[in-house]
């Protein structure tokens, strides 16, 4: 058991290339999100809102660190994540997510996922199609939680329509990828860090309109409404995770 939990701590680093990334922001009750954080983590909120993100990345050139860009993968990647903060021993506090869920069209890459880390991978199919200045993305997963269908506006630059955020400015604060990702290794009851490093990171807001977002038609959500808060783009990001980092509790 603890030879399986040192394997999931995300034990080397990884680079890719983010060809395409969009990120939807959601705000929810912070009473609803924080039931699904384990123990360690502290919700990121702003009055009583917490913030669930649902990240839709086309990934090239994954690889380990170390090896050329030619070996790398290529996959898209659905993540469902929670805003969340973490207390070291040492009195930092580390800014990150909580990954909920992961979906992938790559099989090899679900395995390898749910072997190295606790990110709770599954398969999907994932279609886009881009027209004019937008493009429409469609996700069929087999216990359908991961069902996803919307269109991306790449050239409006509104928030959306109730967003508890004042500007754009704002917003970006919720944007997507943070500093750090969290794990919980129950084995041992301790959170694993994993550090990122990013470059070319200029996230520029879209307009979405979603037709279908199965994921908050689970019990957990039951009885609350997310409300889109904002969404971002960004494109030809370098990304690198450094290898993860247990934090004893």
């Amino acid at each position: 058991m603890i030879a399986t939990a040192r394997l999931r701590r995300h034990p080397f680093a990884i680079r890719a290339t983010l060809r395409e990334s969009v990120t939807l922001t959601y705000a929810l009750p912070a009473d609803v999100l924080r039931p699904l954080l384990p123990p360690g983590l502290e919700l990121e909120t702003a009055g009583d809102l917490g913030f669930a993100a649902v990240a839709l990345v086309q990934t090239e050139r994954l690889r380990p660190d170390g090896l050329p860009p030619a070996l790398g993968g290529k996959f898209f990647l659905a993540g469902y994540r929670v805003f969340t903060r973490f207390h070291t021993s040492d009195g930092r506090v580390l800014r990150g997510l909580r990954i909920l869920r992961s979906d992938t069209d790559r099989t090899l890459m679900a395995l390898g996922g749910n072997l190295l880390t606790h990110y709770n991978y599954h398969r999907c199919r994932a279609r886009i199609t881009t027209i004019d200045d937008a493009a429409r993305l469609a996700i069929d997963t087999p216990d359908g939680a991961g069902d996803l269908d919307l269109v991306v506006h790449f050239n409006d630059a509104r928030l959306p329509a109730g967003s508890p955020f004042a500007s754009v400015r704002e917003a970006r604060r919720f944007a997507g990828p943070l500093p750090f990702t969290f794990d919980y290794e129950n084995e041992t009851h301790a959170i694993i860090a994993i550090e990122a490093r990013r470059t070319n990171w200029r996230p520029a807001p879209v307009a979405v309109d979603v037709t279908r977002l199965a994921f908050f038609e689970q019990p957990a959500f039951a009885g609350c409404v997310p409300q889109l808060a904002a969404a971002f783009h960004v494109r030809n990001v370098e990304y690198h995770w450094l290898r993860g980092v247990r934090h004893a509790l």
